[in-house]
């Protein structure tokens, strides 16, 4: 099968085509390697070494809910999942503020609604203050975030996971604009999150692609203000194929906003 990686074109076939892909999105849940280098296995086990932290009802963990007026203190660090904290009859924005313009993403409570509560609570908590996009794709439009310990993809993450959800998404389902959860296998959520910005990442969603992973990248929102800031972001990527930003790219704050 064919795989495209940042702006080049590789062939490959089986656990290979897998690897390159985990590489490419992997929220690993364990201590770096060793080497401090190379991509998770496409069978990363790093994940169940933290809690599922899916005790509660329907898919959700037993964590207290964040404050709404935000953490005095960011947070990084927590014993579960967090409870069902979302109003049912309100809708959810973030206001994601980045070093290099602001983004606004309308949330999906329908579709993916633990994603969105685990996104607003993590935000709340001041989690993703102050942390890198660490990862730029100027192709794919892959940028990648949500790391407040290592800022890269070998984060520990939360302390805990969250199920997949909404499973499987298509091609176009992964257009321009949205957010999805970064994983490291089923069920392995946690913090890391990615954006799009150009339509070559629909090949996320296709089997012909990138094999039997395609579709199951958590999508949990789409952005409805400030895709040109992302583009600009992902276009940083250099040398080509580096899939790193020619200067850092911080995410200062985000905003929950409910209406």
């Amino acid at each position: 099968m064919t795989t495209r990686v940042g702006q080049t074109r590789r062939t490959t076939t089986g656990a290979a085509a897998a690897a390159l892909l985990i590489g490419l999105l992997a929220a690993c849940s364990g201590p770096p390697a060793a080497t401090g280098t190379g991509a998770a296995p496409a069978t990363a086990t790093a994940a169940s070494t933290a809690p599922a932290g899916t005790t509660g009802a329907a898919g959700y963990g037993t964590g207290a809910c964040a404050p709404v007026a935000g953490a005095a203190t960011p947070v990084l660090e927590f014993p579960d999942a967090f409870a069902d904290c979302l109003d049912p009859g309100k809708a959810y924005t973030a206001t994601i503020t980045t070093s290099e313009g602001p983004v606004v993403v309308q949330l999906d409570t329908d579709r993916t609604p633990i994603a969105a509560n685990n996104f607003v609570n993590l935000a709340r908590s001041g989690y993703y203050d102050d942390t890198s996009l660490f990862r730029t794709e100027a192709r794919t439009g892959i940028i990648q975030g949500g790391s407040p310990h290592t800022q890269n993809n070998r984060d520990p993450g939360p302390g805990y996971t969250i199920p997949d959800e909404g499973l499987p998404f298509s091609t176009a389902d992964y257009a321009p604009g949205v957010i999805a959860m970064a994983n490291s296998g089923p069920d392995s959520g946690g913090g890391q999150f990615f954006f799009l910005s150009q339509a070559a990442g629909s090949y996320l969603g296709d089997p012909q692609a990138i094999g039997d992973s395609a579709g199951s990248y958590v999508v949990f929102g789409r952005t409805t203000q400030g895709l040109d800031v992302l583009q600009k972001i992902s276009d940083l990527e250099s040398p080509a194929g580096s899939s790193t930003p020619s200067r850092p790219v911080t995410i200062e704050s985000v905003t929950i906003t409910e209406s």
